[in-house]
């Protein structure tokens, strides 16, 4: 085989497009020919693939007929100008929402499942200081993180996921009656002084609105990207658009939109209704020229299991209900990959010679 004929099997995948994704294989994986003329690639995911491996590369074989074996590499990308990536964290994704009462934590603790059960390593901090609900949620209500050198933490571990929050500090009984610049310092040093053990993605649960408390941790987090929760409601979407621009207004790219409660699903029947409206989402999507990166169904069945501290994703991630989070961690895995288009700073060029 030539080095002609590898370019054109290298490009061959570069261009196709392969269930989950809507994209070419090229805007988000390396592709490299390890032995020139076997007609045989490497395809070098820059999202979490584990789940799924084995299907894609029968999808890639039987779409291209080339020979594959895949992998993954998530690496760091990009984040506001003035700050510098965590040590041992490579993205953090902020997960926000204009106001309160869109379900965001429930969102959130999901999503952080799906991106682990896709493959990645994953963390998760609880940034709701006045209201932390994370640790019920994840069933580690009353865990207290270790230290041994009386300066840092180790995260609590609960199903998979490395996770750090004011509610395994404090009474779970008292409230925070705290100013902002006590919030911002308590996150501050649960965020830099909690050793995050080789992270691809440290999920950011951020409190509801776009007061001075989210704008100060908007400048002082290195986040990589960030995701508007809203409802399909107008009196959600007004405040999202808010959340979303106040993002912007920092630097921070927004990867996209997640409609919450888009439809109510009954528990007897089956039935679904769009009872807090219908398109909504996706018309803020247009309006903002971001992308909606999934519409989550309301069902009684996802409460009650986060509640109980068994979210829906952890304990039946093959279910229905569990699917649209997979997708939507999907999507938001992929854009935080597609987002830095010019990867030659990231990879060598590939030179196929004749052997």
């Amino acid at each position: 085989m030539t080095a002609s004929t590898d370019s054109n099997v290298k490009q061959k995948l570069e261009t196709l497009v392969v269930e989950p994704f809507p994209r070419p294989l090229g805007d988000f994986a390396r592709i490299r020919i390890d032995n020139p003329g076997s007609g045989t690639a490497r395809v070098e995911f820059g999202v979490p693939v584990a789940r799924i491996a084995a299907e894609l590369v029968e999808r890639i074989e039987s779409q291209s007929g080339v020979g594959v074996a895949i992998s993954q590499n998530i690496v760091a990308h990009g984040v506001q100008s003035q700050l510098k990536p965590l040590p041992g964290i490579r993205n953090v994704i902020a997960i926000a929402s204009g106001k309160g009462g869109v379900g965001k934590s429930t969102v959130a603790v999901n999503l952080a499942l799906a991106l682990k059960a896709a493959g990645a390593r994953v963390g998760l901090l609880d940034a709701d200081v006045y209201g932390p609900s994370q640790p019920h949620m994840l069933g580690v209500v009353g865990e207290q993180p270790e230290t041994t050198d009386g300066k840092t933490m180790a995260p609590v571990e609960a199903q998979g996921l490395q996770v750090m929050s004011i509610g395994f500090l404090v009474d779970a009984e008292k409230p925070m009656v705290w100013r902002g610049p006590m919030v911002t310092s308590a996150l501050n040093q649960m965020l830099k002084q909690t050793n995050w053990d080789d992270l691809d993605y440290l999920i950011v649960d951020m409190p509801p609105g776009t007061g001075d408390i989210q704008l100060t941790l908007a400048q002082q987090i290195p986040v990589a990207g960030a995701v508007i929760v809203t409802t399909p409601q107008d009196i959600s979407l007004i405040d999202a658009r808010k959340g979303l621009e106040m993002f912007r207004k920092v630097s921070i790219p927004v990867l996209g939109i997640i409609e919450n409660m888009s439809m109510h699903v009954c528990s007897s029947c089956g039935h679904a209704e769009p009872i807090f409206g219908e398109g909504g989402g996706q018309k803020l999507a247009e309006a903002t020229d971001v992308r909606l990166l999934g519409q989550l169904p309301l069902n009684a069945t996802i409460r009650e299991q986060t509640d109980s501290g068994r979210p829906t994703v952890g304990i039946e991630p093959d279910s229905a209900l569990a699917k649209p989070y997979l997708d939507a961690a999907d999507a938001i895995a992929l854009e935080l990959a597609t987002r830095d288009r010019d990867y030659s700073a990231k990879f060598p060029n590939i030179v196929v010679e004749d052997s």
